[in-house]
């Protein structure tokens, strides 16, 4: 009998991966296929939808190449996709504009627009999140008010991996995971929310059908099977929007357990049984991946993407380096950092390159080097870049905390998982063990098992986690490096109450300028 396999594809903002696991969870190969990120203004962040696709199907074809594979003995595919992005489709299928992506920030004012038409307490009830920029809700409302030519030929509007899921299989479907963070859908009963479409204007007819993420959401297409190698009638999962994927690929599919995952965002995430929600709106409760379960998450805007700034702007030599010596860049650069002392020589860094969610929920905050002097190096710089990540995600961490959900230990997932030096710093930052499991590609295994379970090679999705997911020995705290970082903290908190006033004159000043 042949051994039987499953595809993960990770859309992500920088990239999409594909690995091609065996269904036992191991990695057989991947691919990646990068493509670029466009600002044609300041606090604006914009992709081309068919970079998506085009890099899913170099990759499917890739991974089945390299690994030799039959088609035939590959069970499914599952998806896991950069959440909230905004995709717009014309009576023909075809895509009207750039995607306005997550992080964008250019939507505050239909953020204020959607707080005055519903209330601030009843779009938290019903979509369990006050208006955020990164939201998809805001995004459709600014085409709407500046792009009315195009909000006119609107039919369709769909999330970046259900739209490489429309290319792969013809469906016109989002799971409840991804769909939460639109801000469309009653979260609590899991529902796209009708008073919410009709109050914003934003006809239903637009709207994805929904499934479960371990559902068979379509199947893959003649013209999908030429251009990718995969089998016609290959399932697709529902899948996952990033997060819940990288969140079953890390097994938190329990209480118990919390996750902290480093990609280009950052983002503390724990699961729940009910629909939490912080009144307060700093952190969002969204749908997992599992039927009749809900997550808590805190999100900090420039995780990874802070370090691939700072890789990119003033790293060439540790590039060049690493390219003779067939390392990744971000290994040097750790070793780098490691150099500079606990707490970077007393240099601070606020992460918020693309605003920030949690805990300020501020569009217009923008990143700072605090303390830095004539005898801080790059290694400094470098380690206070990461620690100001790490401040960030303490935040998150200490309000998922605040909010009942204490756990035992705290998996380390996404890019900067893999950096021992990063985590250890959540570690101590912390206080708390940190492991990792024995895949290094939580998303794309997430996606994977998701798709697993919708082929029928596992009955749910907490089985399929169990007989795949290892943890590997925990960091431990160390208990000077802790006392540092909780003497620290505070000061670094303090950097943005002290700055919050001069960052909406600076944004004021863009506008005055057009800038």
């Amino acid at each position: 009998m042949s051994k039987k396999y499953m595809l993960g594809c990770d859309v992500g903002t920088s990239g999409t991966k594909t690995v091609l696991f065996s269904v036992d969870g191991t990695p057989i190969t991947s691919a990646t296929v990068e493509y670029p990120l466009y600002q044609p203004q300041n606090g604006y962040a914009e992709q081309d939808p068919a970079d998506w696709v085009n890099a899913t199907m170099e990759t499917i074809a890739a991974v089945i190449r390299q690994s030799g594979v039959a088609p035939a003995d590959i069970v499914s595919v599952g998806l896991s996709g950069q959440m909230h992005g905004l995709v717009m489709l014309d009576e023909f299928n075809q895509v009207l504009r750039p995607s306005i992506i997550w992080c964008d920030q250019r939507t505050q004012a239909e953020c204020d627009e959607m707080t005055r038409i519903l209330g601030r307490d009843k779009l938290i009830a019903i979509t369990a999140n006050p208006a955020i920029t990164g939201f998809t809700a805001s995004k459709v409302l600014w085409v709407k008010n500046h792009e009315p030519e195009i909000y006119a030929k609107v039919k369709k509007i769909m999330l970046p991996k259900d739209y490489v899921r429309f290319a792969l299989t013809g469906a016109f479907v989002s799971d409840y995971s991804d769909a939460s963070g639109m801000q469309l859908l009653d979260v609590p009963n899991r529902v796209w929310s009708k008073e919410v479409c009709d109050a914003l204007g934003i006809d239903m007819s637009w709207l994805c059908d929904l499934c479960e993420s371990s559902d068979v959401s379509g199947r893959i297409t003649p013209e999908a099977a030429s251009r990718t190698g995969l089998l016609v009638g290959t399932p697709v999962a529902g899948s996952a929007g990033d997060q819940a994927a990288s969140a079953v690929g890390s097994g938190i599919v329990r209480s118990g357990v919390l996750s902290a995952t480093i990609g280009t965002s950052g983002v503390v995430f724990a699961h729940t049984d009910r629909p939490v929600i912080d009144p307060l709106g700093r952190v969002h409760t969204l749908c997992h991946a599992l039927k009749d379960s809900w997550h808590i998450m805190g999100v900090t805007q420039g995780a990874g993407l802070s370090l691939k700034w700072f890789r990119d702007t003033f790293c060439k030599e540790e590039m060049a380096v690493a390219d003779s010596l067939g390392v990744d860049p971000y290994v040097i650069m750790d070793k780098e950092a490691a150099l500079s002392p606990i707490g970077a020589d007393g240099l601070f860094f606020l992460p918020y390159f693309m605003g920030e969610r949690t805990p300020h929920l501020d569009a217009d905050c923008r990143g700072v080097f605090f303390g830095l002097t004539a005898s801080h190096g790059k290694r400094d710089m470098l380690r206070s870049v990461m620690e100001g990540v790490g401040y960030s995600l303490t935040d998150c961490y200490a309000i998922i905390r605040e909010m009942g959900f204490e756990g035992k230990e705290v998996r380390a997932a996404g890019g900067g998982g893999r950096s021992r030096l990063w985590r250890q710093m959540l570690c101590d930052m912390f206080d708390c063990p940190v492991t990792t499991t024995n895949s290094s590609e939580a998303g794309a295994l997430g996606a994977a098992l998701l798709g697993a379970v919708a082929a029928g090679i596992y009955p749910d999705v907490p089985t399929a986690c169990d007989a795949t997911i290892r943890t590997n020995p925990a960091l431990s705290p160390d208990a000077s490096t802790a006392d540092y970082y909780k003497a620290a903290h505070p000061l670094y908190q303090h950097l943005y109450t002290s700055l919050k006033g001069d960052y909406k004159a600076l944004a004021a000043l863009r506008q005055q300028k057009g800038m």
